[in-house]
């Protein structure tokens, strides 16, 4: 039995506002992104969830505390962390996205590949297969596993799933369904 999973990404961030790339650091939400997660809850309508997982990151666990409290628990999970920029957590978004994936398989310096957000994700993936059947799932964390997801469960390359981004194409929404078989 297939699992639906709505994967939503965390409210705009201080960080995101100064135009720094936080990685691992732990950013605070702005005011904006706590209105944005709050807006969320509407936007999303009825749709409910029976478990909301979240990044151990604080800018994703008060994104879902904002957008999903009283809904069903929420369980913060490290596997859902951004990519780790390594000594470039925290340096400015100009420096660190030219170089993003250029680190696919290379990993930033003291830090890690996309790859290795991959295999953190599918540990996940396989965790919720034994954890979450027949059960609707929410996600709220970032870009890496975000990306990871669609290469992943929508089998694109590295390549397509940059390329295609929202964060790129401009093209938000409150939320982004997958499959995991």
């Amino acid at each position: 039995m297939s699992i639906a999973i709505t994967y939503f990404v965390h409210g705009t961030t201080t960080d995101n506002e100064n135009g720094i790339s936080s990685g691992w650091s732990d950013a605070e939400l702005s005011e904006r992104g706590i209105q944005q997660s709050i807006e969320l809850k509407k936007q999303i309508g009825e749709k409910k969830f029976d478990v909301i997982f979240c990044s151990d990151l604080k800018r994703a666990k008060d994104s879902a505390r904002f957008a999903f409290e009283d809904m069903a628990p929420i369980i913060a999970d490290a596997r859902l962390r951004e990519c780790s920029y390594g000594t470039m957590n925290g340096k400015p978004s100009a420096t660190v996205e030219p170089v993003q994936e250029a680190h696919t398989t290379e990993p930033f310096p003291d830090g890690e590949s996309y790859e290795d957000v991959k295999r953190r994700i599918a540990d996940f993936l396989e965790s919720v297969k034994k954890n979450c059947v027949g059960k609707r799932v929410a996600i709220v964390a970032h870009k890496a596993p975000q990306l990871a997801l669609d290469v992943l469960l929508k089998n694109k390359t590295w390549e397509e799933a940059f390329k295609e981004d929202w964060r790129k194409t401009k093209s938000w929404q409150p939320g982004w369904e997958y499959i995991l078989p």
